[in-house]
């Protein structure tokens, strides 16, 4: 009894808390604006089940992706003997399934105890590629500090979870032996039965049940660990990516969004829409500036990053000695809205705009912005190619809020490189790239008199 109300006290403690950092990132995510989501449904559930569920993706860089399926698999599959755990931790009972299944339990149990053994294999790799061979995406400048020990912490995290498990089974297995009345018959299992003996084998029945015990709550509270830690963690991907799939864009790429004020006012120009009044209406503002006018979907990108790099690896820019690297933009729109959101939190009037007014998403002003995250020069490095939109894993569109954050600087700042000035003065001009005295249609009259 005393063990059950603890597991129920524990597990209420961190559902609870996990819930509050959970929150906290669905509030950060929406202090971007409304943004239509429209295409076909099942495009986007084709996208969540091949991309999120199934990796597809991935496997552009096989090897690696190899590693990963079995860490993704053997978290996926491990939930099965959790949902055991909370059973006979709110019950009082001991592998509450085991004789209720008979032999498929044993090959449950005997399947996540081999994807486990493929984890840890895999976790040991990971680790290996990033501190001994120190894979040259892993060591850019914007991995420095927190990014570098966040990929390293969920790696340990994974080993100290799979001690917890092989402790559990490993002492479960031997006590099956001396005690059948309180241990029920799991079977043989593929790693545990050998594994067990091999390292608990002198063991007596008071000290295998203390480490059964250890390895049981040891597998629990890293679990609630690691859901805690997920809202804090570039692993928040193993949620939000199946959402971030789905409300990807199925625009092809390339293809920029229009901007209202701009299309309305070619539209009154050439005779397609009746000019509006809007001399006593404050002047538009083009692009984004900060995360109240990025969207939604630009800030969840920002939230699902898994920060590989792939997207940095690709990129022409980065790869010629610039400063872009699209995994940076991401990760420094995140940390703005982090910013943004634990000072509207705070209730600080210091943030507020209208002091006389509470905080809020729309009375905020810290002196900030994104250009104080992300320099012109970043921006104006991007060539706009999309390979960095290719190689996500979980497709997020780095291209996107770079895209509005030029658009902000030259529309709306009047800012920009000297040298794209001609560009746009001569695209104004003669409606083409490159300066000319001629009319950029006069050859196609020309070939149509002469036909």
């Amino acid at each position: 009894m005393v063990q059950q109300l603890l597991f129920i006290l524990v597990s209420a403690a961190a559902i609870g808390l996990a819930w509050r950092g959970f929150m906290r990132v669905r509030r950060y995510i929406l202090l971007g604006q409304e943004e239509d989501i429209a295409g076909d449904s099942g495009q986007r559930w084709r996208n969540v089940l091949l991309v999120s569920f199934g990796q597809q993706k991935m496997f552009k860089r096989w090897l690696p992706a190899v590693f990963h399926l079995f860490i993704y698999l053997a978290f996926l599959i491990t939930q099965v003997e959790l949902i055991e755990i909370f059973i006979d931790g709110i019950f009082g009972q001991h592998r509450f399934f085991a004789d209720k299944l008979g032999g498929f339990y044993t090959f449950v149990i005997s399947f996540i105890e081999v994807l486990s053994v493929l984890a840890f294999v895999a976790t040991i790799v990971f680790l290996a590629r990033r501190n001994l061979l120190k894979t040259p995406r892993f060591w850019k400048p914007e991995m420095k500090g927190w990014p570098r020990l966040d990929g390293n912490l969920i790696l340990i995290f994974e080993i100290i979870l799979l001690i917890g498990i092989f402790s559990m089974n490993g002492a479960d297995v031997l006590l099956q032996q001396m005690d059948p009345a309180h241990y029920k018959d799991t079977g043989a299992l593929a790693v545990s039965s050998w594994l067990g003996p091999a390292l608990f084998g002198g063991l007596d029945a008071g000290s295998l049940a203390a480490v059964e015990r250890f390895g049981w709550w040891l597998h629990l509270i890293m679990v609630f660990v690691f859901l805690n830690y997920l809202p804090y963690s570039k692993h928040l991907h193993i949620l939000l990516s199946f959402p971030n799939t789905y409300y990807a864009s199925l625009k092809p790429r390339g293809e920029m969004e229009n901007m209202p004020a701009v299309m309305n006012e070619v539209k009154s120009m050439l005779g397609l829409a009746e000019a509006s009044d809007e001399s006593g209406e404050d002047l538009p503002e083009f692009g984004a500036n900060d995360v109240f006018t990025l969207s939604w979907k630009n800030i969840m990108d920002a939230y699902s990053c898994t920060e590989c790099g792939r997207c940095t690896s690709v990129c022409p820019a980065n790869i010629t000695g610039k400063k872009l690297s699209p995994r940076k933009v991401l990760m420094d729109i995140r940390d703005r809205a982090e910013e943004v959101g634990r000072n509207i939190d705070s209730g600080s009037a210091d943030f507020a705009r209208d002091k006389s007014q509470p905080v809020s998403r729309a009375n905020y002003e810290d002196g900030r912005s994104l250009f104080d995250y992300i320099s012109p020069e970043e921006l104006h490095a991007c060539t706009t190619c999309n390979a960095c939109v290719e190689a996500c894993p979980v497709l997020i569109n780095p291209l996107d809020p770079i895209l509005k954050m030029r658009r902000y600087e030259i529309l709306t700042l009047s800012q920009g490189p000297a040298d794209w000035l001609p560009l746009f003065n001569s695209m104004e001009n003669s409606g083409s790239a490159w300066a000319m005295s001629e009319e950029r249609e006069k050859w196609a009259r020309e070939a149509m008199e002469g036909a």
